[in-house]
């Protein structure tokens, strides 16, 4: 009977181990979670481009199903619809009726971006829209420890896409724009950093062979990038 209870303290002892063992490794396993990467689109263009529209009718459309954060800059030409808002969260977020949010940066867009990872980390994306006369470049380098000197955007985000809309009317104009030594031409940043092209408002546009000489000036500074041609920045999400 002794040999028996001994038996089974020690099988006791043993389960106890094991279990507390268990609780440990799966502690240890969450604490060393990879944390999600978080895909974020860059979405530029000069200013009256029609990006701002565009965000308007990518968070008004259902059937595209996701779910992402808009951060906006203050100095876009048009707000985002205050018709598809839902809730005022605070003065920096504003959540949007199909459970998207937006937000505005004011400051330092890596200190928005580490504080907003907790809202964001289950999104499928995030959207940020520079101002119209933004240089890309800076925006991009946010998500490269090498050049911003923090790690923890890196394990947070990815770039996933650099998106240009361009106006049809005004941007060859834009492109050929001379500026003093040491200015970038922003147009020409945006142009050329951009993956994907959108060519908007080509119903200002007389002819079809005005169009192509448009495109084939794009296609000048940036010969990879698809161009996708529309008229009031309309286009599926899918694209």
């Amino acid at each position: 009977i002794v040999h028996c209870i001994h038996s089974v303290f020690a099988h006791r002892s043993s389960c106890a181990f094991v279990q507390t063992t268990h609780h440990i490794y799966f502690a240890r396993k969450r604490n060393n979670r990879k944390m999600k990467q978080v895909p974020v689109t860059v979405l530029t263009g000069f200013l009256g481009s029609g990006k701002t529209t565009l965000l308007n009718h990518i968070l008004k459309d259902q059937s595209h199903g996701m779910k992402f954060a808009v951060i906006e800059n203050e100095f876009g030409d048009i707000a985002i619809d205050q018709k598809i808002l839902s809730e005022n969260v605070n003065e920096e977020i504003i959540e949007v009726m199909n459970g998207c949010i937006c937000c505005k940066v004011r400051g330092d867009l890596i200190d928005a971006l580490i504080k907003l990872y907790k809202k964001v980390e289950t999104f499928d994306g995030i959207i940020i829209e520079t101002t119209g006369l933004a240089d890309p470049g800076p925006v991009v380098q946010t998500f490269f420890a090498e050049t911003n000197g923090d790690e923890k955007i890196e394990k947070m985000y990815k770039l996933d896409g650099i998106i240009t809309v361009a106006d049809s009317k005004y941007i060859v104009k834009r492109l050929d724009e001379e500026k003093p030594d040491g200015v970038v031409n922003e147009a020409i940043e945006q142009v050329c950093f951009a993956d994907k092209i959108i060519l908007n408002k080509t119903d200002l546009i007389e002819s079809k062979d005005e169009l192509e000489a448009i495109e084939k000036r794009i296609r000048q500074l940036n010969p990879q990038a698809p161009i996708f041609q529309c008229q009031h920045s309309e286009i599926s999400p899918k694209e």
